[in-house]
């Protein structure tokens, strides 16, 4: 899943009573399975260690739970497009995934899914749990592979040799999967542009139709922002790592994987469409702690912390602990800032459908000012040019 949090500024903790909300219609819903058997030190998502069964039992009734909350508001939800991150989703034990599995198809109609994703990790892929969740209608696995060579993932601390890849992709196509995702990281202490060549090589190996590749960011509080302060790694250079971007998207490219995200790489028809509901600003819904959510220019995230999310859910309320309420030049600013990481741009059509008026008599002095520097091109729709890729970040704040 997209890193939503760090291309928008952070809701004020304060509370919101979902009765209150206009009706929305909720095109995508966000699972956030939190439990982990190791903490990768780079991750600054929320996740948990140790857990019990007993306790990923009782987790999963409160989703659903959660999930009958929602749906006895006045909330549209019916989703095109689901996806369980994490975590580890499928750390979760057979018995309580098919739990899971159950109450979505129960609450929610299936026929309107056009894509359900989930995380799996490559060193505990099982042929009989894949099996099971293809049965239900998930089609679509990602996994993260992060690097080929084992002194990078030891370097990550991921616990996972590249073999296990390989024999996780064959595992997803033996249980019916055709639409594989997996993750790679560049700019990670001690790689070379030559190792990441090899890297994505031995991926494009596995003939897969999409690839996400992130650069290692060292978000706060994490053990490798820790070490990066204490000099204990060293960082890759700037220019090397946009050596790295460049890198990718020339060699996927040259297999039919476009960039259609600044991250993202697929063949045609293949992109994420879970993802593609992020950028283009639409509404979606998260379940579990710390899970995001939007709906019409409410942006809203739960309790990042499980105990604390549990006993909200219990007491019969929303996990919700913090929300933003975007008045319209914020909603048209986000509209942009996301729509610029799409390779299609923010189409000047959507935005004058969605707000109603024409986007440059809303961002003129802006456009002409990054036109002027050759960042962006404008023709039915803004989009990066090749000089303002590497700083679409810098591009994008622009608008907000």
């Amino acid at each position: 899943m997209p890193r939503l949090d760090v291309i928008a500024p952070a809701p004020q903790e304060q509370t919101l009573d979902p009765q209150a909300l206009a009706p929305a219609e909720v095109d995508g819903l966000y699972v956030h399975i939190p439990f982990c058997f190791h903490k990768c030190h780079y991750c600054d998502f929320y996740s948990i260690t140790r857990q019990t069964p007993e306790r990923m039992d009782r987790f999963v009734e409160l989703l659903a739970r959660e999930l009958d909350y929602w749906m006895a508001t006045t909330q549209i939800i019916r989703p095109r497009t689901i996806f369980f991150g994490g975590g580890t989703p499928s750390l979760l034990p057979p018995t309580s995934m098919r739990k899971l599995l159950e109450a979505i198809r129960a609450r929610l109609d299936p026929g309107l899914f056009t894509e359900w994703t989930i995380e799996v990790n490559p060193a505990t892929a099982d042929l009989d749990y894949l099996r099971m969740l293809r049965s239900f209608g998930v089609d679509r696995i990602s996994m993260g592979a992060q690097s080929f060579h084992p002194a990078e993932l030891a370097t990550l601390e991921r616990h996972h040799q590249p073999e296990q890849v390989v024999r996780s992709v064959a595992l997803c196509r033996e249980a019916g999967f055709e639409r594989i995702n997996i993750d790679l990281i560049y700019a990670i202490p001690g790689q070379t542009l030559e190792s990441w060549r090899e890297s994505l090589r031995q991926a494009m190996d596995l003939k897969l139709t999409h690839y996400s590749c992130y650069n290692l960011t060292y978000e706060p509080n994490t053990p490798m922002a820790v070490k990066q302060r204490l000099g204990r790694l060293e960082v890759i250079e700037e220019s090397i790592e946009l050596q790295m971007l460049m890198l990718a998207r020339r060699i996927l490219s040259d297999i039919g994987c476009l960039p259609y995200e600044i991250s993202n790489y697929a063949a045609s028809g293949q992109e994420c469409l879970h993802n593609l509901l992020y950028w283009r600003g639409g509404n979606y819904l998260g379940i579990g702690p710390s899970a995001a959510s939007h709906l019409d220019g409410v942006r809203f995230k739960n309790r990042p912390h499980l105990g604390e999310w549990e006993r909200a859910i219990e007491a019969g309320a929303t996990g919700m602990t913090e929300f933003e309420r975007l008045s319209d030049q914020q909603r048209e600013g986000e509209f942009v800032m996301l729509g610029l990481r799409l390779a299609e741009g923010v189409g000047l059509d959507r935005f004058q459908s969605r707000f109603g008026k024409p986007l440059g008599e809303r961002f003129g002095k802006t456009l002409d000012e990054l036109l002027a520097l050759g960042l962006i091109r404008v023709d039915d729709s803004v989009r990066l040019t090749e000089q303002g890729l590497p700083v679409a970040d810098a591009v994008a704040a622009e608008f907000l």
